[in-house]
């Protein structure tokens, strides 16, 4: 089965909704028009990734992350149907990331949209990384589930460090992903280091590593679609006077095969556009006859994964 795949790398409408919204809806034109078929945004690309919380004090960003409560969106809204009207009137299938508001807290979500304008899987990512935490709440089991059928193959989604959590990534191989949606944030190159001491695995480099290694790994289609940051919005996310984000910079996008191999020209770290690839879903059968993590390159008589697939609840009412 061949199909047209896509890959967002752009710059979100930072803290801002209804602005968020309307370029959400216009890259999604822009790429049914050009034959896209499966679409992939960045992790909380609506309404941006605050880097801020990772450079400014708590008590330097509360103003930011109000504004940003405020412009986060919420499953069941208007301007979610905005999108899924949009995504119905292209025909194409998205996996959108976005910052969830439910009630007063936040959730880094991915919701899967088909092209009938449905949301066909919602899930939230399991565990913030690091500060992270300071503003989005913790995905429960149901967010496990993270590959759904579709008419365009299987397709599976991640956010970010999710990609680092073997037992995640086990567990969606098992859900049998054929094309996947790698969500991440902006990412940038290492720092030097007489400036400021960094970690490589918080760069571009590294993310795009670990994306490509899932490629392998779950012999899997892998759409990386990472987040940019230009000059002039540094201020409004905190930015200003950091030794770690390079603008116009931020972005890492491409496309794997199951075999790991790029199927497409990368484009600038700081440049916006949408990745495409004509990918056919039997080529992971060559890959497949190599490995198959789940299948019978595995030895579940010695090494398995326990799953508790029930979502807690902070309320529950005795009968």
């Amino acid at each position: 089965m061949k199909v047209r795949v896509g890959a967002i790398q752009s710059e979100p409408v930072w803290l801002d909704l209804t602005g968020s919204v309307d370029k959400t809806i216009a890259l999604i034109k822009q790429a049914a028009s050009e034959g896209v078929q499966v679409l992939g945004f960045p992790e909380v690309w609506i309404p941006g990734y605050p880097w801020g919380i990772w450079t400014t004090s708590v008590i330097g960003n509360v103003e930011m992350i109000h504004k940003y409560m405020a412009n986060s969106m919420s499953r069941d809204s208007a301007e979610m149907r905005q999108i899924q009207a949009a995504v119905k009137e292209a025909g194409i299938f998205i996996v959108l990331g976005y910052s969830e508001r439910d009630g007063a807290s936040l959730y880094m979500a991915q919701s899967f949209i088909s092209p009938d304008g449905e949301i066909v899987l919602h899930r939230r990512k399991i565990k913030p990384t690091h500060v992270e935490r300071t503003l989005w709440g913790d995905g429960q089991a149901d967010s496990l589930n993270c590959v759904v059928d579709s008419r365009f193959g299987r397709i599976g989604g991640l956010n970010c460090w999710e990609h680092l959590q073997p037992l995640l990534r086990y567990y969606e191989y098992s859900q049998r992903v054929q094309i996947h949606i790698a969500s991440w944030p902006a990412e940038f190159e290492m720092p030097d280091p007489e400036k400021q001491p960094w970690l490589y695995h918080e760069t571009g480099e590294a993310s795009y590593r670990a994306s490509q290694f899932m490629a392998i790994e779950g012999q899997t289609f892998v759409l990386v679609a990472s987040e940019i940051i230009t000059e002039p919005n540094l201020e409004k996310n905190n930015l200003l006077g950091n030794h770690v984000t390079k603008t116009p910079g931020g972005g890492f996008s491409m496309i794997f095969g199951p075999d790991g191999k790029p199927l497409c020209e990368p484009v600038g770290a700081g440049e916006e556009a949408i990745l495409k690839a004509d990918i056919d879903l039997t080529d992971i059968d060559y890959a497949k006859t190599f490995i198959d993590t789940v299948g019978h390159y595995a030895r579940p008589d010695l090494l398995s994964l326990l799953v508790n697939p029930v979502a807690a609840k902070n309320v529950t009412e005795m009968k």
